[in-house]
Order: structure tokens, then C-alpha cells, then sequence
């Protein structure tokens, strides 16, 4: 577990990261790649929401993997933060053993699914690295740089003594 764990505060590092980039995006120059990357954000908390209800047997929060209604950068800034934070605390309280328990349960598209909890908690590390990829090309096409997020980046960010 304790490289899932470090998967999990890299993912905050990164989702912090580019949350700060998508802030310094006109809007109004650039609408389209701005409720682009508002859409890719949204979708991830959703899909952060479904797992994280999967992990604590509660309640599915959601039909789908995306909203009809985009909410406010304000909000999915929020939810996001909120929303690592509560995978980080979590993985945190997990044993190895509790690791490997396998959870049953249901895509949002009615199939079925078993991942382990392990698997679960991985899986939301690379589903937002493949999210934010997609929000670094229209960071780049609205004229913001995109940030550099790949772990070796955040381990030296971390740890600046590996650089020596």
C-alpha cells in the first residue's frame, strides 16, 4: 500500500497543479477549451464520487459519468481538493490485507465489475493522469502552459535532495 499511497498524494500534487493552470485561462477568449477542461474536471470528481461511495458501501451518487450541468471552477475546485483528500486520508487508515479486499459493484454503463480496493485506489491515480493530459492540450491551445506533472517531477519537487 505505501506505493498507492504516494500514487495518491502525487495525484493531489498534480490535480493542484493544474486546477492553478485552468485559473489563469480567459474564459471569454477561449470558451470552448475552458468548458473543456471545466467537463474533464467535472467528470473526474464524478467518477471519483462512484468509487468512493464503492469503497464505503454507500449509495451510488451518480447515474453517469458526466452531468447535463457543467458546475462553477469555484465548485469543481472544491469538490476535487475535498475529494483527494478524502482518497489520501483513506488509503492512509488501509492495511495491506484491507488492500486486497475485492469489491463488487456496477459501472455507470450496467456492467458488471470486481476490482480490489488496491486496484480501485490505482485506478483513480491513472484515470485523473489521463484526464489531466487531455486538459494540458487545451491548457496549451488557450494559450496557458500546461503544468508538468509526471512523477519524477513531483519526487524531486518533494524531495529536493534526490536532485543532489
Amino acid at each position: 500500500m505505501k506505493m498507492i499511497i504516494e500514487a495518491i498524494k502525487f495525484k493531489q500534487w498534480a490535480d493542484q497543479r493544474t486546477l492553478a493552470a485552468i485559473e489563469q485561462v480567459d474564459s471569454n477568449a477561449f470558451p470552448r477549451e475552458y468548458a473543456f477542461m471545466l467537463q474533464q474536471i467535472n467528470h473526474m470528481v464524478i467518477v471519483q464520487d462512484l468509487f468512493q461511495a464503492r469503497l464505503t458501501d454507500s449509495p451510488v451518487p451518480h447515474k453517469h459519468t458526466n452531468s447535463e450541468t457543467v458546475p462553477a471552477f469555484e465548485t469543481l475546485n472544491e469538490r476535487l481538493t475535498a475529494s483527494g483528500q478524502w482518497y489520501r486520508e483513506y488509503a492512509n487508515t488501509l492495511s495491506d490485507e484491507a488492500g486486497q479486499r475485492v469489491i463488487a459493484f456496477t459501472f455507470a454503463d450496467g456492467k458488471a465489475g470486481k476490482l480490489s480496493v488496491e486496484e480501485i485506489l490505482f485506478h483513480i491515480v491513472s484515470h485523473s493522469s489521463y484526464h489531466r493530459g487531455s486538459i494540458a492540450n487545451a491548457l496549451d491551445q488557450a494559450g496557458v502552459p500546461h503544468p508538468v506533472d509526471g512523477y519524477g517531477i513531483y519526487i524531486h519537487d518533494q524531495e529536493p535532495a534526490r536532485r543532489q
